[in-house]
C-alpha cells in the first residue's frame, strides 16, 4: 500500500480501537460489532445533506424525463446535437444524469477503510486487535464462506435479502411507468448485489454494507414522502 494511504488507515484504526475499548465494559465480546455499526451510522448522518441533494436531483430528473425522450427522438440522427441539447436541459433544470450517486461515491473511502482494517494482521506497526472481535462466533476478519452453518453468516444473509427486497421496491417506485422491461428487471435484481459483495469481503465490511444499505432504504422512504 502507498505510504500516503497508511496515515488514514492508522487514524481510523486508533479511532475504532478506542471506541471498542470504551464500549467493551457495556457490550463485552460485541464491542467491535457495535463500534462498526455506530461508525457507519455517524458516516451516514454526516452524508444526509448529500442524500437530500441526490433525492432532489432524482426528482428533478424524473420531471424532465419526457423532455429527454422528446430530444432523443428529435435528434436521434445527430448525436452531437443531442448531447448539446441534453446538457442544456440539465443545466436549466439543475440536475444531471448522475443524480443519486453522490452518497454512494462519498462512502467509498469509508468502505475501503473498513475492508483494509479487517483484512490485515498488522496495522500502524502493531498487531491488529480488531480482527479478534466476533459476531455469533464468526471472526470479523474472516471472509464469508460460500456454504456455512455459522449462525452469523446465515442471519446476515437473510437480513441482506430482506433489505434488498425493500430496496428493489423503492427503486421500482422511482422508475418511470413507461420504463423498458429491462430497466425494471435491473431495478429488481441489482439490490441483491449486496449479497455478492458480502461474499468477497471480511465479515466486518459486510456488516458495514448491511448497516449502510438499511440506512439507505429508511432514508429514501422518508425523503420520497
Amino acid at each position: 500500500m502507498p505510504s500516503f494511504l497508511e496515515a488514514p488507515v492508522a487514524g481510523a484504526y486508533h479511532v475504532l480501537t478506542s471506541l471498542v475499548s470504551t464500549l467493551q465494559p457495556l457490550t463485552g465480546a460485541y464491542a467491535a460489532v457495535i463500534a462498526i455499526v455506530l461508525c457507519t451510522l455517524v458516516v451516514r448522518l454526516c452524508l444526509v445533506p448529500l442524500s437530500v441533494r441526490a433525492q432532489q436531483g432524482l426528482k428533478a430528473r424524473a420531471a424532465i424525463m419526457p423532455q429527454l425522450k422528446e430530444l432523443t427522438e428529435r435528434h436521434r440522427g445527430n448525436p452531437e446535437r443531442l448531447q448539446r441539447e441534453v446538457a442544456k436541459l440539465q443545466s436549466e433544470s439543475g440536475t444531471t444524469l448522475f443524480a443519486g450517486f453522490l452518497p454512494t461515491l462519498a462512502q467509498m473511502p469509508f468502505f475501503w477503510l473498513m475492508y483494509t482494517l479487517f483484512s490485515r494482521t498488522m496495522v500502524a506497526g502493531q498487531s491488529n486487535q480488531l480482527i479478534s472481535g466476533s459476531l455469533l462466533g464468526a471472526p470479523l476478519g474472516v471472509h464469508w464462506p460460500i456454504v456455512t452453518g455459522t449462525p452469523a453468516y446465515i442471519v446476515l444473509a437473510l437480513l441482506f435479502a430482506v433489505v434488498a427486497w425493500f430496496s428493489a421496491r423503492l427503486q421500482l417506485r422511482q422508475l418511470d411507468p413507461a420504463a423498458p422491461r429491462l430497466s425494471r428487471r435491473l431495478a429488481q435484481l441489482l439490490p441483491y448485489g449486496t449479497l455478492l459483495t458480502a461474499a468477497f469481503v471480511p465479515l466486518a465490511a459486510g456488516l458495514y454494507v448491511l448497516t449502510t444499505t438499511t440506512w439507505t432504504v429508511v432514508e429514501r422512504t422518508i425523503l420520497q414522502r
